[in-house]
């Protein structure tokens, strides 16, 4: 039995090292090339058929980056000759004797020659990397904070992207990023965000998505490929070229896409519908067609995805109901990532706004939406209603977002969304209610006793709003001062949420309540509370309070210098909470506090 296995290993190891012999036999190893040689290179200049183009080895560049070198080389042939090294050529395979060396990666911008440089694939197949573990991280994960999940980058080392040389920067051929459907306006708001991801965002220069939801294409060295961030009614979607076929993986641009490590992001088969010289760097202009797989990994010196492979996506689904404009509605999927979902998902909820709504003047528009989750969790819930003299749509845009991105970055690996809707209704005019008198039916009351509050709102066009609440006064309550506070949400909300993060959210249920528990501003709010001091536990129990703790505890935790107080999940509030009572006005945006006191008698 063990000589048998042992016949069995030997022959496994034969076979591998044949495997091995073979692979290395098709690539041309980066120590072998010199200045002078000459090669090949392949890539779609029209349609989808794989042209050559010629390729002069001019040296190696080493150590441009940690351990990397890059060959650096002119090219000819065919358009390259007027319209030099083109935006989309990222990853064209390169030959010498038949034999791959690496893929075309970095240029030259305003170069007067075709100058490019060449990412060996030696690098690009040691770097590529296809383990998935889930492309949302895990708990240990560095923590993402609002503004991150909208605006910021993966953490990740430097990509290879400029080197200072005496005639100019070498950089990565930027990825052209083709935006479908959206607004120009949309272009103009998140084109400077789009290029810190490292993109050339682009409009009018592609078809959209694959019009087919099957998994029916193939790819060779040379073809072209258009990876989408969004398919469907929107679409973003950015081109580049196949670099190496290896059975059912691939290996394509030659540098990072975003450098999000393991991901999921379907690719398709693209044709060019033509290319466009220009004085900076000349890009092709690419149609995406049949769906083939899923990129699996994105590093610094390569893509790499399966043919076959079907993404997650998740579904978003957008309904503006304007009055004036009538009902809009939008239908696609965004690629399931942390930091790329709830920035897809604002600029396409900005584009669905811009599309049918003004941007100036006075305005009002209220947000409805809701994510779903797998499994029996419930759903994360969006409300909110906003106005603004000015920059309505980026207001709302960003703040649909908030929550979302909130809860993607906590990091559960068990929390997987199945979509995300929003309802929005907008209104051309600015609908406030300013809280402007409050009082109380009695000054003084008893225990058991029952007393009324009331508050009346003021809007524009001398509107006048009376909202009224009876509040019990629980039997037992300690004779003293009891305040009735009438505030906007804005008010209680930055107290209770300031210091809210993720790492003190335990389970995604609890993270959901947390969240779903974040007023709407259409409604003004009654809070009875009492003048003594106290602190909200933001930690494993959110909303919970120490009461009139102890002096020598109250002096540690209100002490904004104590270490104590900087790492604790408690936050100082202005009196002990008694009970919170909402006040709602429907369609209207509540704005403004005041507070009134009645006297607690024995």
């Amino acid at each position: 039995m063990r000589k048998r296995l042992l016949r069995i290993v030997a022959g496994s190891a034969v076979l591998l090292a044949g495997a091995s012999s073979l692979s290395a036999q098709n690539l041309f190893p980066l120590k072998d090339v010199r200045p002078g040689l000459r090669g090949v290179g392949r890539t779609v200049f029209a349609g989808n058929r794989i042209d050559e183009f010629q390729v002069e080895i001019l040296g190696v560049l080493e150590n441009v980056g940690p351990k990397q070198a890059i060959i650096l080389a002119r090219l000819s042939g065919g358009p390259i000759n007027d319209a030099g090294v083109l935006q989309g050529m990222s990853g064209s395979p390169v030959y010498i004797d038949g034999r791959l060396a690496g893929a075309i990666a970095l240029g030259f911008p305003f170069a007067k020659q075709p100058i490019t440089g060449i990412q060996p694939i030696e690098q690009m197949i040691a770097d590529a990397g296809f383990e998935s573990p889930s492309p949302r991280g895990d708990r240990d994960a560095l923590e993402i904070s609002h503004s991150a999940a909208l605006w910021g980058k993966p953490a990740s080392p430097p990509p290879l992207s400029s080197f200072n040389l005496p005639a100019g920067n070498l950089t990565e051929i930027l990825t052209p990023v083709a935006l479908a459907g959206f607004t120009p306006r949309t272009l103009q708001t998140f084109g400077a965000d789009f290029r810190k991801l490292g993109f050339e965002p682009q409009q009018g220069v592609s078809a959209g998505s694959p019009k087919s939801q099957r998994y029916s294409g193939t790819v060779e060295p040379g073809s072209m490929i258009s990876v989408q961030l969004i398919t469907g009614d929107l679409s973003i979607s950015a081109d580049g070229t196949v670099t190496y076929v290896d059975g059912k993986r691939i290996y394509a641009f030659g540098h990072r896409f975003l450098e999000t490590g393991s991901t999921e992001m379907p690719f398709a088969r693209a044709d060019i519908v033509t290319i466009l010289p220009t004085l900076n760097t000349s890009f092709k202009i690419a149609a995406p067609r049949e769906w083939v797989g899923t990129i699996v990994s994105d590093r610094n010196t390569t893509i790499a995805g399966e043919i076959g492979r079907q993404a997650h996506l998740v579904p978003v689904n957008i309904s503006v109901h304007s009055r004036v404009t009538g009902a809009h509605d939008y239908h696609f999927e965004v690629v399931n990532d942390r930091l790329l979902t709830p920035f897809l998902t604002q600029t396409a909820l900005f584009s669905a706004i811009d599309a049918t709504e003004r941007t100036l003047g006075a305005g009002t528009l209220r947000l409805r939406g809701s994510v779903q989750f797998a499994g029996d969790l419930p759903a994360l819930r969006i409300h909110d209603i906003f106005i603004s003299d000015s920059g309505l749509v980026q207001q709302v845009s960003t703040d649909a977002v908030v929550s979302l991105g909130f809860a993607m970055g906590a990091g559960f690996a068990d929390l997987h969304i199945k979509d995300i809707s929003f309802q929005l209704e907008p209104v051309e005019t600015k609908l406030q209610l300013l809280i402007s008198q409050v009082w109380t039916s009695r000054r003084e009351v008893h225990p058991g006793d029952s007393l009324q509050i009331s508050a009346l709102l003021l809007g524009e066009d001398g509107l006048e709003v009376t909202r009224a609440t009876t509040y019990q006064v629980p039997i037992g309550a300690r004779s003293g001062t009891l305040n009735f506070t009438i505030s906007d949400a804005n008010s209680l909300n930055f107290p209770e949420f300031a210091g809210l993060s993720s790492a003190s959210l335990h389970t995604p249920a609890q993270l959901i309540q947390t969240v779903n528990r974040f007023r709407g501003s259409d409604s003004a709010y009654v809070r009875v509370w009492r003048p003594e001091p106290s602190f909200s536990i933001s930690g494993p129990m959110p909303g919970g309070e120490l009461t009139d703790p102890p002096p020598s505890v109250m002096l540690i935790l209100a002490n904004p210098a104590s270490s104590v107080n900087n790492s604790s999940p408690l936050a100082m509030m202005r009196g002990s909470d008694v009970a919170e009572i909402p006040l709602p006005v429907d369609g209207h945006v509540v704005t403004g506090s005041k507070t009134v006191q009645v006297d607690v008698k024995e």
